[in-house]
């Protein structure tokens, strides 16, 4: 059964009940609808910017977008990327891209404009559907693309020269669902991960891999139609939408908050009567200093106690941080997640809610999936060695598009190589231990050094550089850049800092050091020397075992 199928099922069965809430707790003023059949919930009194849409609604949103690009042309196998913040408007579309058979290609909205231009190419994108905070970054790409890609604007500014209007274009658009036959083997979505090189790789999926997802998350958590979901990171990474994907497999309410800040999160919880909230590390640290600090009463709020499951995933979870957790809220179930693009998401190893005393471990695997961990020739490690964790199941993604040495290396007789380096203990519960890939998880965002260190070696005071990842209590990890200045040359922080004004903000390094950079005898950065110099060693063990 193809995903699309679902929307449809939905709006039949809950067509006049709310299905997306986005809350804007920053944006106070009335402004125009995307979309005229939205309803626009605004009281006077209303503390916040707050839109939602019902499931008929969001199903028939999806069907004008996608009659409007099989009229331009769009047919199975064609690729529209999404290039837009979390808001109403972003899951109809994304659903609106499947329904023609064509792939959705959702993009990172930190990108700068070469690597929005890099991923365009790299996945054959033939339409974008870009935001109003993305105007500046397209417009200085629009000459340099292709002329036969399509540039859609979504927004409620005015709509650019270089583009066309999405409310203009979709209102004429027919609501029917259009009469494309889909299978679970059609080709779905293309997801982006950071490469080793620097740069983006397309990780490509079909339907069975999402609507695994979907299965997965609602074996693990239970959400029945009744449960509220608040999906609070960004909807173009899988660790979102893949959450939400169980709500969304029995119908029930997602609310799309924007902004992390802790009354923002507990407001949200208590108005909308939320019961199960995906977090990160660093917005679950926060929301227990706010308490800790008096900031935040909980007996200030009325509708808390439904909140039933608190679960974090994308990067290693403190022990400490979910004892703390639930001293304050003792009735919640905890769970924690591991996946990646390439395995659709979280869940291929999960903990269990019902396995809290394991808190450190990554978990058993997930539903539906198998796991092995594995030495350096493939064979199975004994148990409590460390080896590379390896899982297989529906979700796994079928290559790297346009890459087959990159998925010949990850991908082997249906095993995903996951390149996280982990031990299984006596009970079956995985832990990990390090990384293998030379990935810096910070905040729940993967950094590859290589591109950081590219930049920072086109300064003409620099000899040479590395990046690494330092342990940071909040973040997980920081980025630190190990600097070997030229001989006769005088460098300093403020300096370095802002060369560095030209990366986007989370890529910049967060701590400089000056020093000699080690290299082996082939010439490569040693890379674990440096991580030991700096107390970098075993990293992921050390954040779990907290």
């Amino acid at each position: 059964m193809p995903i699309t199928e679902i929307l449809e099922q939905n709006a039949r069965l809950y067509g006049a009940e709310t299905a997306l809430v986005e809350i804007n707790p920053e944006k106070r003023e009335n402004r125009r609808v995307t979309w005229r059949e939205y309803e626009l919930v605004e009281p006077s009194r209303a503390p916040h910017y707050r839109r939602e849409i019902t499931w008929s609604v969001f199903n028939e949103k999806s069907n004008r977008l996608a009659n409007l690009l099989l009229s331009r042309g769009i047919k199975k196998g064609d690729k529209v990327a999404i290039l837009m913040t979390n808001c109403l408007e972003w899951l109809p579309i994304y659903f609106g891209i499947l329904k023609t058979g064509a792939l959705a290609v959702p993009l990172n909205f930190r990108y700068a404009a070469d690597e929005i231009r890099y991923c365009l190419g790299l996945a054959e994108v033939d339409t974008l559907i870009f935001g109003a905070e993305f105007i500046g970054r397209i417009e200085e790409l629009a000459d340099a693309l292709p002329p036969e890609l399509a540039l859609i604007f979504c927004g409620n500014e005015a709509c650019p020269s270089f583009a066309e209007d999405y409310t203009e274009l979709a209102a004429n658009s027919s609501s029917v669902s259009p009469a494309i036959a889909l299978t679970d083997d059609d080709l779905a979505a293309i997801y982006f991960s950071s490469g080793t090189t620097g740069f983006p790789k397309a990780i490509l999926h079909n339907h069975e891999s999402l609507v695994h997802a979907c299965k997965v998350e609602q074996a693990h958590h239970s959400q029945t139609h009744d449960d509220v979901f608040l999906c609070i990171p960004p909807l173009y990474h899988t660790g979102a939408k893949m959450h939400w994907f169980g709500s969304f497999l029995v119908g029930g309410k997602a609310v799309l908050l924007k902004g992390t800040n802790p009354e923002y999160v507990l407001d949200a919880v208590d108005s909308e009567k939320c019961s199960i909230v995906w977090l990160l590390v660093p917005w679950a640290q926060d929301i227990l200093l706010a308490i800790e600090r008096g900031e935040i009463v909980l007996a200030d709020y009325q509708n808390l106690s439904q909140w039933r499951l608190m679960h974090i995933g994308a990067q290693p979870v403190p022990q400490s941080l979910v004892r703390r957790w639930l001293e304050y809220f003792p009735n919640h179930q905890y769970d924690t997640n591991y996946g990646l693009s390439e395995s659709i998401g979280p869940g291929c190893v999960h903990l269990g809610v019902e396995n809290v005393h394991k808190v450190g471990a990554i978990g058993v695997p997930g539903y539906g999936w198998e796991v092995k961990i594995v030495d350096e020739k493939g064979e199975i490690v004994p148990e409590g060695d460390v080896g590379e964790l390896c899982v297989k199941g529906p979700g796994v993604m079928l290559e790297y598009f346009n890459d087959a040495k990159a998925t010949a290396e990850s991908l082997r007789d249906g095993w995903l190589f996951t390149g996280d380096m982990a031990r299984r203990d006596e009970d079956g519960f995985i832990f990990l231990v390090d990384r293998k890939k030379d990935v810096i998880i910070t905040g729940g965002e993967n950094i590859y050094p290589v591109q950081i260190e590219n930049f920072l070696a086109g300064h003409p005071d620099i000899k040479d550089v590395a990046v690494i990842g330092l342990p940071e209590p909040r973040l997980g990890e920081i980025t630190a850049a190990i600097i070997e200045v030229k001989p006769g040359k005088i460098l300093n922080e403020d300096e370095v800092y802002a060369f560095c004004h030209e990366l986007p903000r989370y890529k910049r390094p967060r701590k400089l050091i000056f020093a000699n950079v080690p290299r082996n005898a082939t010439g490569k950065i040693e890379k674990p020397k440096l991580r030991e110099i700096y107390g970098a060693t075993g990293i992921v063990a050390e954040q779990t075992e907290s």
